[in-house]
């Protein structure tokens, strides 16, 4: 079993920043990816970013792209998402997961991000 812990959600202004965290612990991670995703109620949801956890090679979703920036640190098992430039419409719950070839197979609790005008 991975499991997954989220941290460094909250409130923030639009055009401020976040960087929420992704703490695993669990089996090791060296043949997962991790993802981000958010959601809002009454939405679908939305597919952010990813990265392998190898090679380091990140995916990122049209509406975050030059915004957002994913990284980890192998040594602490953490997967950070830097969030820059926030707005309104940035406000959700996030999540992180774990998971092989293309698959999410472990989540977090989520983490709530609100932006405020």
């Amino acid at each position: 079993q991975v499991q997954l812990v989220e941290s460094g959600g909250g409130l923030v202004q639009a055009g401020g920043s976040l960087r929420l965290s992704c703490a695993a612990s669990g089996r090791t991670f060296s043949t997962y990816a991790v993802g981000w995703f958010r959601q809002t109620p009454g939405k679908d949801r939305e597919f952010l970013t990813s990265i392998g956890w190898n090679d380091g090679s990140t995916y990122y979703a049209d509406s975050v792209k030059g915004r957002f920036t994913i990284s980890r640190d192998n040594a602490k098992n953490t997967v950070y998402l830097q969030m820059d430039s926030l707005e309104l419409e940035d406000t959700a719950v996030y999540y992180c997961a774990a998971g092989i070839a293309g698959t999410w197979d472990f989540w977090g609790q989520g983490a709530q991000v609100t932006v405020s005008s």
